[in-house]
């Protein structure tokens, strides 16, 4: 079985940085392909940020320049480092493990980004 607990979330001002981490429990984690997702009030669900195994990153047009992701298999940790936020930002913040056969979901943590 795999848990994912998302941390680091909070209130923030435009033009601010939070570091968001993901740590999975169980195994295969560094065969997995890790995402951040992030899902605004009234607004689908979407992929802000993936990282396969073999650490090759995807970004979603809108945080390209922003934001970075990060794996740390010995820790089996995903982090979002996310710079230059903007109240556009604000949503809650889920991490996604990703294998062949399965995919778990962690709770989400949240953001906001309000002066």
């Amino acid at each position: 079985q795999v848990h994912l607990v998302e941390s680091g979330g909070g209130l923030v001002q435009p033009g601010g940085s939070l570091k968001l981490s993901c740590e999975a429990s169980g195994t295969l984690f560094s065969l997995a392909t890790m995402g951040w997702y992030r899902q605004a009030p009234g607004k689908q669900r979407e992929l802000v940020a993936s990282i396969t195994s073999g650490r090759s990153t995807n970004y979603v047009e809108s945080v390209k320049g922003r934001f970075t992701i990060s794996r740390d298999n010995a820790r089996k940790t995903v982090y979002l480092e996310m710079n230059s936020l903007k109240p556009e930002d604000t949503a809650l913040y889920y991490c996604k493990l990703e294998l062949p056969r399965n995919e778990y979901w962690g709770q989400g943590t949240q953001v906001t980004v309000s002066s």
